[in-house]
Parts: C-alpha cells; sequence; structure tokens
C-alpha cells in the first residue's frame, strides 16, 4: 500500500476537489439581479470579479454602450488558474484572458453593440469535467 505524507494528500484533496473548503460554490455566478456598473467621473464603468473554485462573483454584469468598461479579474484560488473567456464574434466585446493563481489581470473594451453575451472559463484538470461545465459562467448584458 503506497504510504502518502500530510503535503502529498493535501495537495491530492485539493486537485481531486478543485479548491478548498469556504470557497463560493458555483451557485454564486447565478445572480437574480445584475450588478448594474455606472461610469465613474472619468466615464469608465468599472468592476471587480472574484474568481473562486467554479464561480464568478458577480457572475452578472450590466453595461450601457458607448462607455469604456474595466474589470479587474482576481483569482482568489492559490493554487487553480482560471480564464476569464467572452465568446462572441463581435470583436468590440470578444476576449480571451488566463488569470493565475493568486494574481489579477484587468480587461478593458469598449461595447457598442447592444447584446447578452455569456463569459466562462474553460480551464479543466485531466480528465475532470471543466470549470463551465461545473457552473463557471456568467453573463454581460450590453444596454
Amino acid at each position: 500500500m503506497e504510504r502518502r505524507t500530510w503535503p502529498a494528500r493535501v495537495l491530492w484533496l485539493v486537485l481531486v476537489t478543485g479548491g478548498m473548503a469556504g470557497i463560493v460554490p458555483a451557485a454564486a455566478s447565478e445572480q437574480l439581479e445584475p450588478v448594474v456598473l455606472e461610469p465613474d467621473m472619468d466615464g469608465v464603468q468599472r468592476a471587480v470579479i472574484f474568481m473562486n473554485s467554479y464561480a464568478f462573483t458577480p457572475g452578472h454584469l450590466r453595461v450601457q454602450t458607448g462607455a469604456p468598461v474595466e474589470i479587474r479579474l482576481e483569482n482568489r484560488s492559490w493554487l487553480i488558474p482560471h480564464n476569464f473567456i467572452i465568446d462572441s464574434s463581435i470583436p468590440d466585446i470578444q476576449r480571451t484572458v488566463n488569470v493565475t493563481a493568486g494574481e489579477s489581470v484587468t480587461v478593458r473594451f469598449l461595447p457598442e453593440t447592444p447584446g447578452t453575451y455569456g463569459f466562462y472559463c474553460d480551464k479543466r484538470l485531466l480528465f475532470f469535467p471543466s470549470h463551465r461545465e461545473k457552473g463557471m459562467e456568467g453573463r454581460l448584458e450590453v444596454r
């Protein structure tokens, strides 16, 4: 029988479960009401999205057309990398950004096409379901 040391057991548990206890569950990406962004003093619509085990918090943003958007993506995991993908055929909306564990990245764009666009994380570990399949997706409404 293989004997694992304590740190190896913890690492194995984190990798298998995809995170640590106390992290916001996937249901956090499902919000009833969107977070509505308003342009601030310099005309930029700003938000922070926290990337947890299998959730974006907040998971639903509403922005205005014609005003720049700045979203800071903060990966709250200490081990698991995430990405932020807005998969759209519209160039002013489409984005793909990788966010290393424990790091943050800022995404900037100028939305000019109204619509509702999905965003998600498609990272996966080996043969396990992707983060998106586990519920790590959200919505961006452009009005």
